[in-house]
C-alpha cells in the first residue's frame, strides 16, 4: 500500500515541470520546519513557561516567610511548645517517637521540677544525643539532669533525663 502510494507520488511528481517540483520541495521543507516547530520548540516554550511561574511562587513564598521570621524570633524557641498547646510529656513522647526511639522508650512521667522523667533502655547513644539536641532547638526544653550507663553493646545506652521548660 505504501509502494503504491509512493509509485503515484513519483509519477506525479516526474510529470510536474521544473519549477512545480521546486515549488514541493520548498513547500516540502515548510511543513517540515513547522512539524519540527511545533513538536519541539513549543513545548520548551510551555515547559519554561510554568517554569517560571514556578519560580515566580517561590520568590512570594519567600518574601511571606521572610515577612513572619520575625514573629517567629520574637516567640523565642519556646513558641513552637506553646503554639502546639501540647503537655511536655506528649511533645517528648512524640519527638522521641518521630526521632526512631519509639521502641526504647520505656518510661515518661512529670517530674517534681515541672519538668518531666525519661527512661530509654538499649537506644544508640548518637541518636539520643541527636534527639536531646532537637528538643532543646525545636522547644526550647533544658536538660535538668542526665545518667547515662553503657549497654551490652558498643554504642548502646540507658539512659534516664529529666527534661523542663524553661524559667
Amino acid at each position: 500500500m505504501i509502494n503504491e502510494l509512493m509509485q503515484k507520488f513519483q509519477s506525479r511528481l516526474a510529470s510536474l515541470s521544473e519549477r512545480e517540483r521546486r515549488m514541493v520541495a520548498w513547500g516540502g521543507i515548510g511543513v517540515a520546519v513547522l512539524l519540527v516547530f511545533g513538536a519541539a520548540v513549543l513545548p520548551l516554550y510551555a515547559a519554561a513557561s510554568r517554569t517560571e511561574q514556578r519560580v515566580e511562587q517561590k520568590r512570594q513564598d519567600l518574601e511571606w516567610m521572610r515577612s513572619v521570621a520575625g514573629e517567629l524570633h520574637a516567640a523565642g524557641p519556646g513558641g513552637a511548645q506553646a503554639a502546639a498547646g501540647q503537655s511536655l510529656v506528649v511533645i517528648v513522647d512524640q519527638s522521641a517517637r518521630s526521632a526512631g526511639l519509639g521502641s526504647t522508650l520505656t518510661g515518661t512521667q512529670p517530674s517534681g521540677t515541672g519538668g518531666v522523667r525519661v527512661r530509654l533502655e538499649g537506644a544508640a547513644f548518637d541518636t539520643v544525643v541527636a534527639w536531646l539536641e532537637d528538643l532543646k532547638q525545636q522547644y526550647g526544653l533544658i536538660i535538668e539532669s542526665a545518667t547515662v550507663d553503657r549497654g551490652v553493646q558498643p554504642g548502646i545506652v540507658n539512659a534516664s533525663v529529666i527534661l523542663r521548660n524553661p524559667g
